[in-house]
């Protein structure tokens, strides 16, 4: 008798990301990490992962972060290091951050998280870390970036490989939340549940028991599987424009880095705005604090050029228009 259906779905999905893993490796015996928090999604991702790695002569391990924002949690992270490695992986790492301010609690959290990732996953050599977001988590993300109003990329959500050289790789996002739950229980998993996840004080917390069960109240089920189509639709579109914007900021572009207003001109705007973004990055304002009230600014120098002054930009970047040119410096 084979495993349970929702076993079965989850363990094909790390599979198929663990083949790919393979085939773009150097590696012949790659090492992979699950990202685990203790909860359900995380921990049905290390389980099939545990099970699957050696099947197919991956190494598997695994990475717990403790955010210290909790009493008892460095106890907590050294329990689930412990869950981990009684499935079989190795190495299991419980790190400790620190949570700045920056941006926001979630933003804080989420930054410090990644760091953490990555310094572990340099430190062990791993090819790739898995991370067990799942379809509902797909759908809460590109609600929050459509409340922001910051276009196509961030209806775009998440996406299934990330960071740099793909070493973020998302195996659940095609399974909701439901799936990934039951599979645990199958399997009688222990998980723990952040009590953030129902927090109120945290915006994807409100998405999540509030906003979306409204609108599936108000416009039937599927509402999440539309959201997380529209993800995948925007994204395609996002990745098709970033390349024509890349093109274009390359033709534009003079020997000192500034950019000809007039070839900026003639762009179809979305292309245009993306120019102008990329350049503003470029030398140092953040992308998490560059919003479309920045952009739009500063697309004005283009479209509506009257003798304007330079602008500021968060991160200390200022733009300036000069003899038909834009120049964008850094502090």
């Amino acid at each position: 008798m084979g495993p349970h259906p929702t076993v079965a779905a989850i363990r094909l999905a790390v599979r198929r990301v663990l083949h790919d893993v393979l085939t773009a490796s150097a590696d012949p015996h790659p090492l992979v990490l699950a990202a685990c928090s203790g909860g359900a999604d995380s921990m049905a991702l290390a389980a099939a992962l545990a099970f699957e790695a050696p099947r197919i002569g991956v190494r598997a391990g695994a990475v717990t972060v403790d955010h210290g924002l909790q009493d008892g949690s460095a106890g907590r992270a050294m329990e689930v290091a412990e869950r981990l490695r009684a499935l079989g992986l190795d190495p299991v790492d419980a790190v400790g951050v620190t949570v700045g301010r920056q941006g926001g609690p979630e933003a804080a959290a989420r930054d410090a998280r990644y760091a953490a990732l990555d310094a572990t996953a340099e430190a062990r050599g791993a090819f790739a870390v898995l991370l067990g977001h799942t379809r509902d988590d797909q759908a809460e993300t590109v609600l929050l970036g459509l409340a922001r109003g910051s276009g196509t990329r961030s209806l775009a959500g998440m996406a299934a490989i990330s960071g740099t050289n793909g070493r973020y790789r998302r195996p659940f996002l095609l399974l909701d939340r439901d799936t990934v739950r039951q599979g645990c229980l199958a399997q009688g998993i222990t998980v723990w549940e952040d009590p953030h996840n129902h927090d109120p004080a945290y915006t994807r917390s409100r998405v999540r028991h509030e906003a979306l069960p409204v609108l599936e109240k108000s416009l039937g089920k599927g509402v999440v599987e539309a959201l997380a189509r529209t993800a995948q639709l925007s994204r395609d579109d996002a990745d098709a424009l970033d390349q024509w914007a890349a093109d274009a900021q390359a033709d534009a572009a003079g020997d000192d880095g500034s950019l000809d207003a007039l070839r900026l001109y003639a762009l179809p705007a979305a292309v245009r705005r993306r120019v102008l973004r990329r350049a503003a990055i470029a030398v140092g304002s953040p992308a998490g604090f560059l919003f479309a009230r920045h952009i739009e600014e500063v697309d004005r120098l283009v479209t509506g050029w009257h003798g304007q002054k330079a602008l500021n930009l968060p991160g200390g970047v200022t733009v300036l228009r000069s003899n038909g040119r834009l120049f964008f410096s850094p502090s």
